[in-house]
């Protein structure tokens, strides 16, 4: 399977001022039952998505080369999504988050995870290319 990310969407979120909301779908190899725990614990984000993150229940703090961010685990549902806010975003108003939600095509039954994040108009690109890297780890890890 080749690893190629297909941009759904990217608008200006008129309610952010100052962030666009983009959305990008990855194909993966595995089900979501397998993939849900890397997307949703402190554990499976630690293999692919920083160096480190520890939590205390809807708090989670992830560390990247010595520095640290924290977000709030915004909504869960098991084996489909999970939604996070960075404080930082919460602190200054935005109502951005970053969501992985899992799809499975009814008719194929191929897996995807769907990646909607929230960046500034001059880093959207940057932004993509961060989540290409970064699922690009993630289906390594998975050997998918």
């Amino acid at each position: 399977m080749e690893f190629c990310p297909t941009v759904l969407y990217c608008e200006h979120d008129t309610t952010t001022m100052e962030k666009q909301k983009f959305e990008l779908e990855f194909p993966l190899r595995a089900s979501p039952k397998m993939l849900f725990p890397f997307l949703s614990t402190p554990s499976g984000l630690s293999e692919w998505f920083c160096d480190d993150v520890n939590s205390r229940t809807e708090m989670f703090t992830f560390f990247w080369d010595g520095s640290e961010e924290q977000a709030k685990l915004l909504k869960k549902q098991q084996d489909k999504m999970v939604r996070f806010r960075w404080l930082s975003d919460e602190e200054d108003g935005l109502d951005c988050y970053f969501e992985f939600r899992i799809e499975v095509d009814a008719i194929t039954h191929d897996t995807s995870i769907i990646v909607t994040d929230f960046a500034e108009d001059d880093e959207v690109e940057e932004a993509k290319q961060l989540w290409e890297s970064q699922i690009h780890e993630l289906q390594h890890i998975l050997g998918a």
